[in-house]
């Protein structure tokens, strides 16, 4: 049984659907990347997994058990986490309180300051700045404090919301390299929704497109690099020809 599983689910806002039948697996230990285009329901989906939205139609289960319509504060405590798109740190709180609202559910202290050090060695930043109030951080330092703060609840599942959104390219790839190493080191299973579609695919190892809320492909990362659709749509590689003197490009369909 997959760690997670996601059956037909449909979520609203208000009378508009925005998840139309979404079925998802993420097994534990991987790391599965959602893409799609603004709009498409990605961040929908993290919101109906973490309970912060209820699904009207559709399962979700976790470990084996029925997750759909619990309370947000159950999930966390069954273990999911969510780092949401914004970052939405606490501003007047020091970056070490920041971090420490991440274990608050947490009674083993002697272990909760060995994650600390863990998280001091994924971002040094935050070590070096622990004093400092979050909101007087850069977009990439609060970025790095969102993920820490993520990493001292010591999730089974970590859920990340655009991680990379509003970043220098040298700090995504920064990043990028920390998440996977929560992954090898914690063997945290991450489910990731990303619109750098190339560091996504590269990074993950099933992929899942979204467009206008379902699910239209599914697939090895791997595999998705190579479809032509995913590399026009979302790489920025048109398949293009020459006929003649006249350059063509084909209508497409998923496939």
């Amino acid at each position: 049984m997959p760690l997670l599983q996601v059956r037909n689910i449909e979520t609203y806002y208000g009378p508009i659907m925005a998840i139309k039948g979404v079925s998802l697996d993420v097994e534990e230990g991987d790391i599965v990347t959602i893409l799609g285009a603004n709009g498409a329901g990605k961040s929908t989906i993290l919101k109906t997994i973490s309970g912060v939205m209820d699904p009207e139609k559709g399962t979700i289960e976790f470990m084996d058990q029925r997750i759909d319509g619990m309370s947000p504060d159950k999930i966390v405590r069954m273990g999911i986490t969510q780092v949401p798109e914004g970052r939405e740190i606490f501003h007047d709180l020091t970056v070490k309180e920041n971090l420490m609202m991440g274990a608050y559910l947490r009674k083993d202290r002697s272990e909760t300051q060995e994650d600390l050090e863990i998280v001091h060695d994924y971002f040094p930043v935050l070590k070096a700045r622990s004093s400092q109030l979050g909101g007087n951080m850069s977009g990439g330092e609060q970025q790095m404090l969102a993920i820490g703060r993520a990493i001292m609840a010591t999730p089974k599942l970590l859920l990340l919301d655009e991680p990379s959104l509003g970043l220098a390219p040298f700090l995504v790839k920064e990043i990028f390299e920390i998440i996977k190493r929560v992954n090898d080191e914690q063997k945290t299973t991450i489910l990731l929704v990303e619109q750098n579609a190339l560091i996504a695919l590269s990074l993950a190892r099933i992929g899942y497109v979204l467009e206008l809320g379902r699910i239209v492909k599914e697939d090895t990362c791997k595999e998705l690099m190579e479809n032509e659709d995913v590399k026009e749509f979302y790489l920025g590689v048109k398949e293009e020809s020459i006929r003649g003197s006249k350059r063509w490009k084909r209508k497409k369909k998923w496939r």
